[in-house]
């Protein structure tokens, strides 16, 4: 599993991310690319979900899928109990997977505004 973990790219990881969160149904998935902005990471991949409940479903596909797939853990998970917004941090490629409120309360599309946006999947 080591090989195929160091093989796959932030790119290709924010793909693979995107395609996962697409198949629990995930709303309006945008990759940010933000490596000629920030230091610490180089993609956000940011979703929504309908309820907390399908914010907890992305999430599980997305971990389950980046281990079985590509040996892959988060290095850290955030807001999992509340799932209004959940942070999920794989160095590389950070995903937030927020309820509908809250990602307008936050816009970090706005926020991250000059960094360029692609709309991976649309959704239903």
């Amino acid at each position: 599993m080591r090989s195929e973990q160091s093989q796959l790219g932030p790119e290709q990881l924010a793909l693979a991310v995107a395609e996962y969160a697409a198949d629990r149904k995930a709303l309006e998935i945008v990759e940010l690319d933000l490596r000629a902005i920030i230091g610490y990471t180089d993609y956000f991949v940011i979703c929504s979900g309908r309820t907390d409940r399908q914010t907890k479903a992305i999430h599980d596909a997305i971990h389950e899928g980046c281990k079985r797939d590509h040996g892959l853990l988060p290095r850290r998970v955030e807001g999992l109990t509340q799932a209004r917004w959940i942070l999920m941090d794989y160095l590389d490629v950070v995903v937030h997977i927020f309820t509908p409120e809250t990602r307008e309360y936050y816009r970090l599309e706005s926020l991250w505004g000059e960094a360029p946006v692609r709309a991976v999947a649309a959704g239903p």
